[in-house]
């Protein structure tokens, strides 16, 4: 498949929040804890920061991301949702995940993404794992896609967590009250993680 044909085939085959809302949020961890697994638990081989919030998670995790960058880290940073291309989910060093590499996920998994209900965000999840610990990045900058506690993300054991500032959003998952979405955000703190 060219690069082209495998967008088409991820965005027809796995359920998108942006374009299918509800249904296509899988709220539990069990599926891309199974879909990790199977791609060898590759979120173990890099240290990480996570970064949840209703508002500032993007240019926070961007921000961590640079200076870790400039500190001469290798970097990942794994950012949703995309704006133009796919690919700008999932850098390294400021570089975008290659077409080939993203081909090539696909085309190397694809038996077991038929097999499999996994949501979009789950995929991509799964292959920015893949990919920066095949990359050997030293350190990657993770933002939460939707909540914290439940969100695919959040299989990871960070080295910090860092939560923006909380509000009124998503409320039809999150809950109805600043301190039921806070419960949620606050899902990503780790024991003996500082926050």
């Amino acid at each position: 498949m060219t690069y082209r044909e495998t967008l088409d085939w991820m965005f027809a085959r796995l359920p998108m929040y942006q374009q299918r809302g509800a249904v296509a949020l899988n709220a539990k961890l069990e599926t891309i804890q199974q879909f990790s697994s199977y791609l060898g638990n590759p979120h173990r081989d890099f240290r990480s920061i996570h970064v949840a919030g209703t508002n500032g998670k993007g240019s926070s995790s961007h921000m961590l991301a640079s200076v870790l960058q400039e500190a001469g880290y290798k970097t990942g940073l794994y950012t949703s949702p995309h704006l133009r291309d796919f690919r700008e989910r999932i850098r390294i060093d400021g570089k975008e995940i290659s077409e080939s590499y993203v081909i090539g996920f696909i085309a190397r998994h694809q038996d077991y993404l038929e097999a499999h209900s996994l949501s979009f965000f789950e995929l991509t999840v799964g292959m920015a794992f893949e990919y920066f610990s095949a990359q050997k990045v030293d350190i990657a900058v993770i933002e939460v896609g939707l909540g914290g506690r439940l969100d695919s993300t959040n299989i990871i054991t960070p080295e910090v967590s860092l939560i923006t500032n909380i509000g009124m959003d998503h409320m039809e998952f999150l809950g109805d009250t600043l301190p039921e979405i806070a419960r949620e955000k606050a899902g990503i703190i780790k024991p003996g993680v500082p926050v």
